[in-house]
């Protein structure tokens, strides 16, 4: 695990493996669902995929890592201007939990509960090892 201090304002890491992150956000829950299981919405804040509803299923996410910044010059050093990685569906319970393997990244979830007007998001990132990938999964979902 990391020697540097992780700075838990924006998450937490527990157990030097799990990234928690939680964040309140503007509803509906169909809305925030949207963006997290549409292709084009999800484009927008992570990756391109269309993703076939089923436990099992198979999806290829695909980032455009110059979209996601302001501007090229902007990207991550060691960062393409296109990657992708190929998914497997875990678990798909519309509109509350979606949770895929992410290969050599770890297994991601995303619950969703009504909070008010708005929405709490719990993004969870388990099996994150080495401290490379640790701090750029870190950076990137922050």
């Amino acid at each position: 695990m990391t020697n540097r201090p992780f700075n838990d304002r924006h998450g937490q890491l527990l157990d030097g493996g799990t990234l928690c992150i939680q964040r309140q956000l503007p509803g509906p829950i169909e809305r925030v669902w949207a963006y997290l299981t549409d292709s084009e919405l999800r484009r927008q804040w992570l990756a391109s995929g269309d993703m076939a509803w089923q436990p099992g299923a198979t999806f290829e996410l695909t980032w455009r890592n110059d979209e996601l910044s302001a501007s090229p010059a902007e990207r991550p050093d060691g960062f393409g201007a296109e990657s992708r990685a190929t998914c497997t569906l875990q678990e798909v319970d519309p509109p509350r939990c979606l949770r895929y393997l992410w290969p050599e990244v770890g297994e991601v979830t995303f619950e969703l509960q009504p909070a008010g007007d708005g929405v709490l998001l719990t993004l969870t990132h388990r099996r994150l090892s080495g401290e490379r990938l640790i701090l750029n999964v870190c950076a990137g979902w922050h």
